[in-house]
């Protein structure tokens, strides 16, 4: 029987809070030491990538405890209930399925009398045949020329995993000969963002994928409008160029406005649907639903890893309790994610939104205020680039901040070239090894504006290669590793009230309905 208990209930976390200056870092990563945790400190996960966490502020006493916080609170268990359907969003009252959409985890799930396995199946499939008529040009535009852009329109989950992925991928689907159709993201309402995406691809030849799942977010139809009007203004049939992702009972369903329509549900949360037909489409269009299939696979393949019991065996889990242990032990505020990878370059904004949407909550699954903190801030950009812009204050400012690295061992292009006897991977790798050990050990100088004390914890993710499955196993890591972390704190991270008030207010300011400061800030800007 699961037991939903807060984290301050629970023994092993009074355990926990003794062990807050357990571990000296500096002397920890220093010498033989480091040399032993690095080899020791690690856990395999799939595709080909390794979790190491030998440069974090922990030793073997306080992962033996962290183990015993991970029975208590029974987080395989809880796992357990959530993929085989039991109802986790208790804000909502929902399932929550988006592992589903990629793997074989637990029996099948029948949610509203329809199997939930087949039904994500089947949207997959129909994606997959329809993205595979437009590469034969069996799907055209008006004047029967094929498409060669894809662009997507929607808001927060719909457009920043998505565009993460595509981006991570990009490179590696031209290296490869997948690459199929260039892809492009409209997101924000201000139209100087619709107007630069359209100025930049060829209409004609551009087909568009409209994501809501309500099929009435105001900033996702506005910009579908805008679409709609340079269609028109070329003299184009909008809805020759424009397929719908949504669900089944929304307006957008059945419109003969679309090419046609693929289906999500509400089980499955903007942030964690990647996976789903929200990244389906553009990711198959864009690459081939042959590579979204790989991509699924990492993914899955994870998910398996997430259901080890045992702690040091599971990476998602490992890193969720060393997070928490970081945040309610050691007082740490934020986490920066910092992956020494240009195609992860949005991938820090993507895990912004599925952190921070997910677990940025100050009271429990049964809405009672919890006496802790939740979950931390998250920034973060690719290597080297942070190295010259935020680094100064990781290596030297007043908060420590934890830091999650990510590295691959070679780059997904072939022509690299050779400067001052090292390739630009080469150089890029050195980058990362440096900063972890500058991180935790510092340096010693009698000028103090030079003095690094060091202690700085981080992690590292290392992998053979940025592949679609490596893609995914890292997608399904995060999103794991955040569901994990609710669980101990026995917060719901699936539903997403935090974002409403802003939008009720926004509708009030549109329809002249304000009053007090409210009415004085719309007056600023001529409302």
């Amino acid at each position: 029987m699961v037991s939903w208990k807060n984290l301050d209930e629970l023994n092993s976390y009074k355990e926990l809070m003794n062990l807050k200056d357990e571990v000296d870092l500096v002397k920890a990563m220093s010498g033989d030491s480091g040399v032993d945790r690095v080899a020791n400190y690690s856990v395999e996960m799939s595709s080909g990538l390794t979790f190491n966490y030998a440069a974090k502020q922990v030793d073997d006493k306080v992962i033996d405890v962290l183990c015993d916080l991970a029975d208590e609170a029974q987080l395989s268990e809880k796992f357990k209930e959530l993929y085989e359907g039991a109802v986790i969003n208790t804000g909502e009252k929902r399932l929550v399925l988006h592992q589903l959409c990629r793997g074989q985890l637990g029996n099948d799930v029948v949610a509203d009398d329809v199997n939930k396995r087949e039904f994500y199946k089947k949207q997959q499939d129909r994606i997959a045949e329809f993205a595979a008529k437009v590469h034969e040009g069996k799907i055209v535009n008006e004047k029967g020329e094929k498409f060669t852009t894809v662009v997507q329109i929607g808001i927060g989950g719909s457009d920043l995993g998505p565009r993460a992925m595509y981006l991570a991928l990009e490179n590696w689907a031209k290296k490869n000969g997948t690459f199929k159709m260039e892809a492009k993201f409209i997101s924000n309402v201000d139209p100087d963002d619709a107007s630069a995406v359209l100025n930049s691809v060829d209409v004609a030849h551009t087909i568009f994928i409209l994501v809501s799942k309500s099929g009435t977010t105001l900033e996702t139809l506005t910009n579908e409008s805008f679409v709609k009007d340079a269609l028109k203004s070329q003299g184009l049939d909008a809805s020759k160029h424009m397929i719908a992702v949504t669900s089944e009972t929304s307006p957008l369903a059945g419109s003969s406005d679309y090419l046609d329509a693929f289906f999500m549900d509400d089980y499955i949360g903007g942030r964690y649907s990647s996976t789903s037909a929200v990244g389906g489409a553009v990711l198959s269009l864009a690459f081939g639903s042959e590579v979204f299939a790989r991509f699924l696979n990492g993914a899955a393949a994870e998910d398996k890893k997430a259901t080890e019991k045992d702690l040091r065996s599971n990476p998602a889990m490992l890193d969720a309790l060393i997070g928490v242990y970081e945040r309610n032990v050691l007082g740490y505020e934020s986490t920066a994610v910092l992956p020494y990878s240009q195609a992860l370059s949005r991938f820090p904004a993507h895990l912004q939104q599925l952190d921070m949407e997910s677990n940025g909550k100050s009271v429990n699954r049964d809405g009672e205020p919890v006496n802790y903190k939740t979950g931390p801030v998250i920034f973060g950009e690719p290597g080297t680039n942070g190295q010259h812009s935020f680094y100064q204050l990781l290596h030297q400012g007043k908060s420590i901040i934890p830091l999650q690295f990510v590295g691959f061992k070679k780059s997904q292009i072939e022509n690299d070239v050779t400067i001052q006897d090292s390739t630009s991977q080469q150089k890029l790798i050195a980058n990362v090894v440096a900063q972890v050990m500058a991180f935790a050990c510092g340096k010693a100088d009698d000028n103090k504006n030079k003095n690094f004390e060091g202690g700085r914890p981080s992690s590292i993710i290392i992998g053979e290669q940025l592949t679609p499955e490596a893609l995914g196993a890292l997608l399904a890591h995060f999103e794991n590793k955040v569901m994990f972390q609710g669980f101990a704190w026995n917060i719901n991270s699936f539903d997403q009230e935090g974002v409403q008030l802003g939008k009720t207010l926004a509708k009030k300011v549109l329809a002249h309905e304000t009053d007090g400061a409210l009415k004085a800030y719309s007056e600023l800007f001529g409302i």
